[in-house]
């Protein structure tokens, strides 16, 4: 279905925006101001819709160190249908040119960094995660490549994220020697994206 085919069925534009961001990020919460530079629309008129989306029971809010913070109710009674409406065009605006679609990145990032052998998902990327690292990278890539598929993912994901670049050869070492930075990663809940030469599963 065409964007103002869905914009006109669901009546708002930025309600349509907002439905995307959420249904996209189930898990996840956003303030006031973090929406409104993601979907790129008025602050007032977020806030109607945020209003109208509470008060059907779409989405939830709680408030955490002075800010008023909103996600999708995933016990919604239409949760399902709706998140197959929406979730598989994420992206606030639409994946542009060279960008990686929320479904598709995890698939395409071998693809996209062949230099890279060992990906990790985790922080606001995995649920209950509580790693100040999103996406963890080892390998060879350069930071212009890297910078443009993690802007991508961004796009994908509706939010910033917080990354690291290291080498195999240190990768391995800090493995080695249970460094902290990595096993704290290791521990916690993550997502493998990729391990080429299943090196993780030597160290289980």
């Amino acid at each position: 279905m065409r964007s103002e085919g869905i914009d006109t069925l669901f009546g708002s534009k930025t309600r349509v925006k907002l439905l995307r961001l959420f249904l996209s990020n189930p898990g996840k919460a956003f303030y006031v101001r973090e929406i409104t530079r993601l979907i790129d629309e008025q602050i007032n008129s977020v806030r109607r819709e945020l209003s109208n989306m509470l008060s059907v029971g779409i989405i939830t809010s709680d408030s955490a160190d002075n800010k008023l913070f909103y996600a999708v109710d995933e016990k919604f009674e239409h949760y399902k249908p709706l998140r197959a409406i929406f979730s598989e065009n994420s992206g606030v605006a639409g994946a542009e040119s060279g960008e990686v679609a929320l479904s598709d990145w995890r698939s395409e990032l071998d693809k996209s960094l062949p230099g890279v052998r060992v990906i990790l998902a985790s922080g606001s990327l995995v649920k209950d995660s509580a790693s100040s690292i999103d996406i963890l990278f080892v390998g060879n890539s350069s930071e212009g490549k890297l910078n443009k598929v993690v802007s991508g993912i961004e796009k994908a994901e509706g939010r910033d994220l917080n990354y690291s670049l290291m080498s195999y050869e240190e990768f391995h070492y800090r493995l080695s020697v249970r460094d902290r930075f990595v096993t704290e990663i290791l521990n916690g809940r993550h997502e493998v994206i990729l391990d080429e030469d299943k090196v993780l599963n030597r160290q289980k």
